[in-house]
């Protein structure tokens, strides 16, 4: 029986865990110094505050104090927390990540190195060498994948990404249970892209359904142009970067912007301000009520990667810009923004 300690108690971390109990797999689900109320309701059997299911008994939850004895002996180290946490949680765990067979990656997100935006993994990587610390290799997981759905044991497709096609096929077979399938993938950099890319492009589609909600008219017809556009552009981005540009068309692209544009906090965030909140004042409003919408922090850090490292195709971002407009300049004429960026122009 494999084991994994799973670092990060959220709503995506405590999914896996569920998920890797029906594979087989031996679980310790480690909370950080945020989650003690999530592992409270683990401990007691209760519903998990963030996905309303029932984690299973199977699962051995390890408070903050606990990371030493979570990652012992461990066959996988999971990093499942936001991609803010992550260099904090890696740098602490690193001893046992070291001693690990992989290193798998939840979290989605860019990481700001000595003022170079890097993919999660090559930051992870800078930070072991800086540490003096050789990596197992990792593997990025992405994909449409509704926490409350894959703990709840729903048909779930998801993918794994690692450099070596080998280790990810072996890990996806490890995984693979009956409702949770994995499809295997060289393409890291196109998993990594797409992961946090979707959930800026999931604000714009919530704001076509927002303005339906303010209008009383659907704007389906707006909301289709923008998912097409996110995808092309996804695909624009991760081809700069060097990764295969049919990867934004599998499941860490389409499947997961289709996911996150029909729920999530994203996608909710972007209804607030379709509907007339305005970016700043809806990003409050979820602030207060604890929901986290990973697309604001990730939007400047993905403008900052694309004029880093690939300035050349700045122009055929459009949504991604107006993206950066509508969010961080809180434009009064969002729908107008919106449109401009998605309607194909003059032949």
């Amino acid at each position: 029986m494999p084991k994994v300690a799973i670092l990060g108690a959220g709503a995506m971390g405590s999914g896996l865990a569920n998920a890797l109990v029906e594979a087989g797999w031996d679980v310790n689900l480690w909370g950080t110094w945020l989650d003690d109320h999530l592992i409270d309701a683990i401990e007691e059997g209760r519903p998990h505050p963030r996905i309303n299911v029932v984690i299973s008994g199977k699962v051995r939850p390890f408070r903050s104090a606990g990371l030493e004895d979570a990652l012992d002996g461990v066959d996988v180290v999971v990093v499942s927390v936001a991609s803010q946490g992550v260099p904090k949680v890696t740098e602490m765990a690193l001893p046992g990540i070291a001693k690990a067979k992989a290193l798998w990656l939840t979290s989605k997100g860019f990481m700001p190195v000595d003022g170079k935006i890097l993919l999660l993994p090559d930051g992870i990587r800078s930070i072991a060498k800086a540490a003096d610390v050789e990596l197992p290799p990792i593997v990025a997981i992405a994909g449409p994948v509704k926490a409350n759905e894959c703990a709840a044991g729903e048909p779930t497709a998801t993918i794994f990404g690692c450099k070596s096609r080998d280790v990810a096929v072996e890990f996806a077979r490890a995984a693979r249970s009956e409702h949770y399938c994995i499809e295997a993938t060289d393409d890291e950099v196109g998993v990594e892209i797409c992961a946090p890319m979707k959930n800026v492009y999931a604000i714009m589609l919530g704001i076509a359904d927002g303005l339906e909600e303010k209008t009383g008219k659907p704007h389906h017809n707006l909301k289709a142009a923008t998912f097409n556009e996110a995808v092309r552009e996804m695909s624009i981005l991760s081809t700069a970067l060097g990764a295969d540009p049919a990867t934004a068309y599998g499941l860490p692209g389409v499947g997961d912007l289709e996911v996150t544009g029909l729920s999530g906090r994203n996608k909710v965030y972007g209804v607030r301000i379709g509907r007339g909140e305005g970016a700043k004042g809806a990003l409050q409003a979820m602030t207060e009520l604890e929901q986290t919408v990973e697309g604001v922090p990730a939007l400047p850090l993905a403008i900052s990667l694309v004029e880093q490292s690939a300035p050349q195709i700045k122009d055929r971002l459009p949504l991604l810009y107006a993206a950066r407009q509508i969010v961080e300049e809180d434009v009064p004429d969002y729908a107008a923004v919106l449109a401009r960026a998605v309607l194909p122009p003059k032949p």
